[in-house]
Order: structure tokens, then sequence, then C-alpha cells
């Protein structure tokens, strides 16, 4: 059965299953994040911290020299803004410099960057056009270098990446203009063709880079048949073959010059050879390949925080008020402390998360699916402050600020530019989620049975049985630490409190998800406001842990050593501060009554409330045909010449 548009039409039991059945089952290594949810605080695990290898730095640096200076020299982000688009000159540059292949290979004539040093140069890229840092992410972190690297052949190596370290932008195609988290009703279609073809048919919807690409990852669903598992699939698909059209180039509120369209495949035929892993796997590729892919973003919210920073500092030396600057009027001052010292603990979590990466010691799933939920919620803050600090100046656009002749500070921009990072790569809500799931995998995989309604009594009894035992020796390490001792942790100095205090909560956070789990068991995964904020706790006692560990490592090699205590001192009492009010609102909220609202919403109990307004919007249907078919429209494909 199918839903319309040929969106297959599937169960919210079996779209669950579809997403338990590609996220990674097993735990090989050991991680921090998933520890401080099971209340056990392993700083081990992420002190002293990790660094990266001589010549990993020095590489590194070189190429943040030339980037710095091609940012500087080159790129007109005013100029990307006002015309939405990247001017070729500037790709054409950026291919010279090697920035298409920062994380490929030496050996296929990519930069061989680690993910520290990648993250840096996003970093920086951003900062001078975050389109231009969205299209090098979305060619590195989840185009077609990444699950090469991971899953791909020698073959399939050997033949993209030279490609793409030097020539060719890729693309990542999943989305559908029915289907976005809920990959289950995928629709793109990729029909075996005989043993050496699969034919494409299907749409494909925000395909960042889709306007420009060369080569494309796109996920199309293998239909069962003999000697054909099927399943979700991925493959790498040439841009320019028959019957690939890119029908739109889409406009957004902000990220003006990002490529980003909608893509067509009409009969496409694509050589069993261009198959990223076996059928089915696709999925599972897609979520691996966003476990350190995810650490771009984050990586761009950092680098909004110190151009946020820097403009506040600046501005608010410079405008005065009642006889002094703004600067020294607390109301303001707060917000200047706030966006230094959230800089200073996202790009911890953010070289944290990114070193570990590059050892590969340790599974981040977790850390990094953290570290974009935070980069991106707290991104949004810090540059919200920031326009509340410029005033009616934050408001107005830079291109009107320096007609009337003032510095042309586009603060509205980057408040715009910075909105889509709570959607993108997963939206914070599907975060939430994500996150949670993997927080409650200990649990689950003890007790999982127990509460399945689906399991038979023999299946429960067993899996009571497992459960007992587990909670037998896991609860009693719940009620006490080294976060009750006075002296735990003093190597830390004044930050000792507050890592005893991340080990404290660590542990009540493992207490109320006990808790919770006996009391709503199976109903435990409906209830997403309660999870979103276990996962918001997680957030903030990892980010508190990576800022002090930061903090420290800068102590100890004497480079602003007092300085990066006091931002991480600071930072951890504005966290305790949340922290503390979301073990409330655990217990303490408006989730049942909000039920009851939006069924009210839902069923037209409130529709006198919109009376007395307008609706601007055009017509048409909330979701786009996305029937397969011939393309209708012209194609505005635009290679990059």
């Amino acid at each position: 059965m199918t839903a319309p548009h040929g969106t297959p039409k599937v169960s919210e039991r079996e779209a669950r299953r579809v997403a338990e059945a590609a996220r990674e089952q097993d735990w090989r290594k050991p991680s921090f994040a998933k520890e401080l949810f099971l209340g056990r605080f392993r700083l081990d695990l992420i002190h002293p911290h990790p660094l990266p290898a001589t010549d990993d730095v020095d590489r590194g640096e070189a190429f943040l020299a030339k980037l710095r200076d091609f940012c500087e020299t080159k790129i007109d982000g005013a100029l990307i803004e006002r015309e939405s688009q990247i001017p070729d000159e500037v790709i054409n540059g950026l291919k010279e410099l090697g920035a298409l292949g920062m994380k490929i290979d030496t050996k296929y004539g990519g930069l061989g960057l680690t993910q520290v040093y990648y993250n840096k140069a996003l970093a920086l890229a951003g900062s001078a056009s975050p389109a231009i840092g969205a299209l090098l992410s979305a060619h590195q972190s989840i185009g077609v270098p990444q699950p090469l690297k991971l899953f791909g052949t020698q073959e399939q190596r050997d033949t993209f990446l030279p490609r793409c370290a030097r020539t060719d932008i890729s693309a990542f195609l999943l989305t559908e203009p029915d289907v976005g988290s809920d990959p289950a009703r995928l629709a793109t279609s990729a029909v075996p063709d005989g043993d050496d073809a699969y034919v494409l048919d299907g749409v494909k919807l925000w395909t960042t880079n889709g306007v420009v690409a060369d080569l494309l990852v796109v996920m199309a669903r293998v239909p069962k048949s003999e000697g054909h598992k099927g399943g979700i699939t991925a493959f790498v698909v040439e841009a320019d073959s028959p019957g690939v059209t890119v029908e739109n180039r889409n406009a957004f509120m902000g990220l003006r010059g990002i490529e980003n369209g909608v893509t067509r495949f009409h009969q496409v035929r694509v050589p069993a050879s261009h198959r990223i892993g076996s059928e089915g796997a696709g999925l599972k590729i897609a979520l691996t390949t966003l476990n350190t892919g995810r650490l771009s973003l984050p990586a761009m919210c950092v680098g909004a925080g110190k151009w946020c920073l820097k403009i506040a500092r600046e501005w608010s030396a410079a405008r005065e008020q009642w006889g002094k600057p703004i600067a020294q009027h607390e109301a303001v001052g707060s917000k200047i402390s706030f966006i230094a010292a959230t800089t200073f603990a996202l790009e911890a979590v953010l070289d944290l998360s990114s070193q570990m990466a590059d050892e590969d010691r340790n599974d981040i799933r977790i850390e990094a699916a953290l570290a974009k939920l935070y980069g991106s919620e707290m991104a949004w803050l810090m540059a919200d402050e920031l326009v509340q600090i410029r005033g009616g100046r934050g408001f107005e656009t830079a291109d009107s600020l320096a007609a009337r002749g003032e510095r042309a500070v586009p603060a509205e921009q980057i408040l715009r530019d910075l909105r889509i990072n709570r959607i993108f790569e997963g939206s914070t809500e599907i975060m939430h989620l994500l996150i949670a799931r993997e927080a409650v995998d200990a649990h689950l995989s003890v007790a999982g049975d127990l509460i399945d309604p689906d399991k038979k009594l023999p299946e429960k009894a067993k899996a009571g049985a497992g459960a007992a035992a587990f909670y037998a020796r896991w609860l009693p390490k719940l009620l006490s630490g080294p976060g009750q001792l006075p002296n735990s942790y003093h190597e830390f100095g004044d930050l000792a409190q507050h890592l005893r205090y991340v080990e404290r909560s660590a542990r009540k956070l493992a207490r109320s998800t006990f808790y919770a789990m006996s009391r709503w068991q199976g109903r435990m995964e409906t209830k997403q406001g309660f999870l979103g904020r276990i996962v918001d706790i997680g957030a903030e006692l990892f980010a508190m842990s990576a800022a002090c560990v930061r903090a420290e490592l800068m102590r100890t090699t004497g480079e602003h050593g007092r300085e990066a205590h006091q931002l991480a001192d600071v930072f951890c009492r504005q966290a305790r501060i949340r922290v503390d009010e979301l073990f409330e609102r655990l217990w303490a909220n408006t989730d049942d009554l909000d039920r009851k609202v939006v069924t009210g919403v839902l069923a037209g109990s409130y529709t006198w409330l919109e009376e007395g307004v307008v609706d601007p919007s055009g017509d048409g249907p909330w979701i786009a045909d996305a029937t397969p078919g011939p393309a209708k429209r012209d194609n505005v494909h635009r290679p990059i010449r």
C-alpha cells in the first residue's frame, strides 16, 4: 500500500523498526557521554586532554595560513549574500587550494587533515561566508568522500576520491518532498537491471550542493526480489547522467549562497559497481557517516561564536549610553559574558570530540550528536544576543549600514544563517530522540523485552531475571561517588567544584532515567518532552566537562591559562543554573496539558482564536507532487566553469 505520490505507507512500528535496524547496535569502544548518561563520570576518558601529533599540527597550521589569506583576499561575503551565489572563480580557487580534499587521504590527492584541523578550516571559511562553509562541509562530511572512506571498495576509492579531492563537488541526497527524518517511507526506487546496473526513479528535496554537484550519493529503495535482498541502498551517481534533472534551485531566509535544489531521477541507469556497500545498508552507511560528519556543523557554530564575541566587544566599547560604554551596564555585560563563556565551551566540546575522533579510541556517536545539538542551539542564542546588543543596528542590514556611513556589520545575517543549524542534519527534536535512544541503550539491552508489549511471558520472565541482576549491581553505585568528597578532582583547582557537580548530576540523571523507565515502561518512548530534557542535561554536563578539561590543558601549557579558567568557571556556573532548572522540569512541567491543547487545536476547537487576520500564504499543496516520471522543468544544474 502506498500513500499519495508513491510514498510507501508504513506504520509507526515499522518506521521504528527500520530506524532501529540502521543504528549501530554494538559498543566496541568506550564512550564518555554514554557513561555519563549511565551515571558514571569517566573523567579518565577525556583527561588529560588528548592532543594531535606534531606532524598533524604542522600540516594543519600551514593549510590554515593559506586558507586565511584566501578568505581575506578572494572571498567577498557581502557579494555572495547580495547575489545569492558563490562566484565560480571562488569555488575554483578553493579547488586549487585543495579545500575540496581536506579530509581525503594524500594518496588520493587530498590534504589528509585531521578532524580537528578540518573543523578549524570550516570555522574559518564559514566566517568569511557561511555558504562556503556549507558547500565544503556538505561535500566532505556527508558527500561522496566520507561514505567511500568508510564503506567503499578500493576500486571506488581509486575512481572517485581523486576527483573529489581536486575537481568534483559532491552532494548527499536522502530527503524527499514527503520524507524527512522517517526514512522508512523513502520512495525513490533503484530497480535492478540485470546483474550490472540499477535504474533510479524518484525526487529528492533540499539537495545541498545538488545544483552544482558533479557526483551524488543517492539513497534509494531496492525492491526485494530473487537474488536481491532489497532495502534502502546507497549509490554514487554521476550528476550529468541522462535522466538527472535539477528542477529547482531553492532559496532560504539565510545561507543565500547555498546551492540547494530539487533533483529528479527518471530512468537513470547506475552501474552496480557504483553501489556503496550491500543492498539494504544505505541507512546504516548514512548514520555512520554522520557520526563524525555532524562535527562540521558545530565547527561553524564555534566560528560564529567567535565573530559574535569580536563584534560585541568592539561595539560595546565604542557605544556609550548614560555616560559610559554599554558594556559596563550590567544588562548588556551579562550578554557579553554569556557569549564569551559559551564560545569557550563550544570550542572545548568541538576540539575534544574531534580529537577523540582522530584518535579513534572512543565511540563518539553520542559526543558528536551532542556537539551538533548543543552547538546549534547555543550559537543561535549567542547571535540573538548580539543582535540585541547592537540594538536597531542589529536589525539593520549591513548594506543599509554602509549606505549611511557606518560599519557594515551583518548581525542580522548571521542570525538568519545560523537558524538552519537547528534543523540541518537532524532537527533538535530528532537529535533529542536519537541521543535519548543511545542514552537508554544499556537499559533496553537488559530490560527491553520486559517492557515490550509484543513479547510473550517466557521472554519477559527471562528479561526480568537479567534486568534484576543488572540493576542489583548498577543502582547501588548511583547513591554515592567522588562528587560528594570535598577534595575530589583537586588538581583542577577552582574548577574542581564544577567537576564534582558533574559527577553528582550524572548519578542523579541516571536515577531519574531509571525512575522514568520504571514508571512509564513501554510508554517511555512517547515522553518526548522528558527525553529532551534528559538529553539537554547530558549536553550541559558534557560541555562543563569539556570546558574544565580544556581550561586545565591551557593552564598546564601556559597558554592563557588564567583567562581560560575564568571562562570555564563562568560557563559552568551559568550551565549549573540551566541544569538545575532542567532537573526541576523533569517532573514539574505542562507536558500532559500541552497534549490536551494540541488535541483541541487539531480538532478545530480553537479556530475562533485565528480570527481577525488574513493569511498571506499563496495557493498550492502543502507537499509538492513527487510522482516519478520525466522532468517537466528545465534543468538548472550549473556546472562550475
